[in-house]
């Protein structure tokens, strides 16, 4: 992907500085291909500094100048951002929306003009939290306007700071619940695996070191390895062992059963604010 891009943020919090820092850090952009505009003077002057990239004047000048144009703001402010850019595109424009529960046709009908009419490419995609750390989950999904090359685009973004993947849009919720809420999960299991090992004389900063770490080293192996995690806790687990003496006592209590049911809570609640 040689052709350089101007990219324009509209919005410039957490997750907007987390996709700008992936953007620099890795190359895919240089400061000068990097525009944003926010609402909070306070955030923005923080962006300048941080990032040394410009300030738009407007919603509108920004999505004029720009040809990927990320809306990096919260779903309650996305109808009245829209409404703001939609006569500043043209048909080589790239839309990306990363608001939570608004669906592709929904942006696509509040865009709409004549002059891109049928021609305007829409993404929708759900980063995580450690977007923060440049380890981000990202979901991607596309109107059918998209060629190969124009996904690339849009897919090299998020993996600028993570790893992202192409989805159909109907599993958007899917994902809520098993990347977008789960890191939550995974805070409470460190935590909870650090508050025995305190229980048991570890002091508290070195026990999340330890809690933290065998989830980090757990999650690169299934990654790196590709083997099932079955194949990797039969690994860890001897005859009348450690481990599986956990995995016993962990298994009378539902563990698997209490994680998938809390990933389908979160789907069910995401699903129903997609419908409000």
């Amino acid at each position: 992907m040689s052709k350089k891009y101007k990219y324009g943020f509209i919005g410039a919090g957490n997750m907007g500085s987390a996709m700008i820092s992936g953007l620099l850090e890795s190359g895919l952009a240089e400061k000068k291909d990097i525009t944003f505009i926010t609402s909070h003077e306070d955030s923005a002057k923080k962006t300048e500094d941080r990032f040394d990239i410009s300030r738009s004047a407007d919603a509108a000048t920004l999505s004029k100048e720009s040809s990927v144009i990320i809306l990096a703001v919260k779903p309650a402010q996305l109808n009245d951002i829209l409404s703001l850019i939609r006569e500043s595109l043209d048909a080589e424009s790239i839309v990306v929306s990363v608001a939570a529960g608004r669906s592709i046709s929904d942006i696509e009908s509040s865009l709409l003009s004549i002059t891109v009419a049928g021609r305007l490419r829409v993404a929708r995609a759900m980063p995580n939290t450690p977007a923060a750390v440049g380890e981000a989950m990202s979901a991607v999904c596309f109107n059918d306007r998209f060629s190969e090359d124009d996904k690339e685009i849009v897919l090299s973004i998020f993996r600028s700071f993570g790893a992202a993947e192409e989805i159909d849009e109907g599993l958007m919720d899917t994902v809520t619940g098993l990347s977008g809420s789960s890191p939550a999960f995974i805070y409470m299991l460190i935590e909870a695996m650090a508050d025995e090992a305190v229980r048991r004389g570890m002091k508290r900063d070195k026990a999340y070191t330890f809690a933290a770490q065998a989830v980090k080293g757990s999650a690169e192996m299934v990654l790196k390895t590709k083997k099932h995690p079955g194949e990797l806790k039969d690994q860890v687990t001897s005859p009348n062992g450690t481990t599986i003496a956990g995995v016993c006592a962990l298994e009378e209590r539902g563990f698997r059963s209490a994680i998938m049911e809390g990933i389908d809570a979160a789907i069910r609640r995401s699903e129903e604010m997609s419908q409000n």
